[in-house]
């Protein structure tokens, strides 16, 4: 059994797909995590939303998607609790025109409701039900999953989910030592060099696991692989790249490879 995290994807549905397909990923046996951050920015946003919601709808005990703070800034956007949502650097502005076919113009007050009734009645139903019901956190036997990383000292269950959505700890980056814990959010060309894993690489050290690998023209969609710490890769080009990371893996991960490979030459 395996555990396949995917890092944010942010409307990038063809890569998604390309991504989807490299995975030697057993349905049976093996688990599909997304890390959140669907929407926004990408030139798909409602494809990727409903590719995933399918995915989940059809093998819910084998493929989970968490909570971004793209989608709760959204879903705070539509229940009128905050505005940051409609600011330009959110790159709301594509999830806005794909789902409604309009450009977002907010230039006076009534503009902000009008295009918060809009996206509501032009988001499917089931869409936003599923934004609203997505977890902050999962665990398995191999890991700990978040979308941003955890509060000092604690668990994600005892983190709050500010933090598990929105933090930039660099004690957590550099320091953390408790069980792996795979976030995504922070592109990993932000992160501490040391723990970069090559060009297009995810950062690990200790046993903080960062796999958004960015977005932008040369930036892949990734998906690392426990706990084996296999790499797939998937770039807006149609390239696809699979790495076998042998470097910086965390002890507890060491400790099952180790287990299996050793139960492998025993059949």
């Amino acid at each position: 059994m395996k555990t396949f995290v995917i890092g944010d994807i942010h409307g990038r549905c063809a890569q998604l797909h390309a991504l989807l397909d490299l995975l030697p990923r057993d349905r049976s046996t093996d688990k599909l995590v997304f890390l959140g951050d669907l929407i926004d920015r990408g030139p798909d946003v409602p494809g990727c939303v409903d590719l995933v919601v399918g995915l989940c709808s059809e093998n819910p005990e084998r493929v989970l998607c968490l909570r971004g703070n793209h989608e709760q800034m959204l879903l705070d956007f539509l229940d009128n609790d905050n505005l940051i949502w409609v600011e330009t650097a959110t790159g709301s502005d594509r999830t806005f025109e794909q789902y409604t076919a309009t450009p977002l113009r907010l230039n006076v007050e009534a503009d902000f409701d009008y295009a918060r009734d809009l996206l509501t009645e032009k988001i499917p139903a089931n869409q936003i039900e599923f934004l609203r019901q997505l977890p902050f956190y999962h665990e398995d036997d191999f890991a700990l999953y978040v979308h941003a990383g955890l509060e000092s000292g604690k668990h994600p269950s005892e983190s709050s989910p500010h933090a598990l959505l929105w933090t930039r700890d660099m004690d957590f980056y550099k320091s953390y030592h408790g069980k792996p814990c795979v976030f995504g959010h922070t592109p990993t060309p932000f992160l501490p060099l040391r723990g970069r894993l090559g060009r297009h690489g995810i950062y690990v050290f200790h046993s903080a696991i960062g796999i958004d690998t960015g977005y932008n023209l040369q930036s892949p969609l990734s998906c690392l692989s426990l706990p084996d710490f296999t790499l797939y890769q998937a770039f807006a080009d149609g390239q696809t790249s699979t790495h076998q990371i042998t470097r910086l893996i965390p002890e507890t991960l060491k400790e099952m490879q180790r287990k299996a490979a050793k139960a492998g030459g025993q059949d």
